[in-house]
């Protein structure tokens, strides 16, 4: 069975298994997740599962890429901070469903990964994503405020820099704990910030001045 082949069943089975909306299921459809995972683990690539992508990092679970998009409801011409590059597959898709007049801004903490990620997307045409090396917790206020915001990397609660850089109306996906994980949607009205857990998740942690301590700093 060729990749495409592999991608079309694994997007067949998300929109099944968690009634996508159409615009998820093409964008999980129509972006190459072998291409952006290491070259041993491609033949793994459309299975549903996070896969190791270096520096103690992971590439998400396909579900839980769609899960994160269907929650946010990505509309086309949106702009969207992401926070965690990895290799640049989730931006993909998140480029997918904001189209060309959209833009998506992704912060990576770790150098050799925006650089891998920032090749994949290069090559696969992505130019409406721009990624850059920095502290994820700290957001980047340069191109705010966000329509939306979702977090790849779980922090200890949510960083006050991404609520500021939200707009009002706008939305955001973020997985808060460290041992126990849950997954929130917070949204940011006039006055107020109402977030709402949607369930238990698993992610790596987020380091940074918001986030938790990086053991190795």
């Amino acid at each position: 069975m060729d990749y495409d082949e592999k991608r079309m069943r694994l997007a067949e089975r998300l929109r099944e298994e968690l009634n996508l909306s159409d615009k998820v299921y093409n964008a999980i459809k129509k972006v190459p997740r072998h291409l952006f995972v290491p070259e041993r683990y491609r033949s793994e690539a459309y299975v549903d599962t996070p896969l190791p992508i270096g520096y103690g990092q992971t590439i998400s679970a396909p579900h839980m890429v769609a899960i994160m998009c269907e929650l946010l409801d990505i509309k086309e011409g949106e702009k969207v901070l992401e926070i965690g590059t990895g290799c640049g597959y989730h931006a993909a898709v998140t480029a997918e469903l904001v189209g060309f007049r959209g833009m998506v801004v992704s912060i990576e903490r770790i150098p050799e990964l925006a650089e891998m990620a920032k090749r994949n997307l290069s090559a696969l045409g992505y130019s409406n994503v721009i990624v850059v090396v920095g502290d994820g917790s700290l957001g980047y206020p340069e191109e705010a405020p966000y329509d939306k915001i979702y977090v790849t990397a779980s922090a200890p609660d949510i960083p006050r820099p991404l609520i500021d850089q939200l707009r009002v109306g706008g939305k955001m996906v973020i997985p808060i704990g460290e041992n126990y994980q849950n997954l929130y949607v917070v949204e940011k009205e006039e006055n107020r910030i109402v977030r709402k857990r949607w369930g238990s998740v698993r992610f790596v942690l987020l380091y940074g001045e918001h986030g938790f301590r990086n053991p190795e700093e």
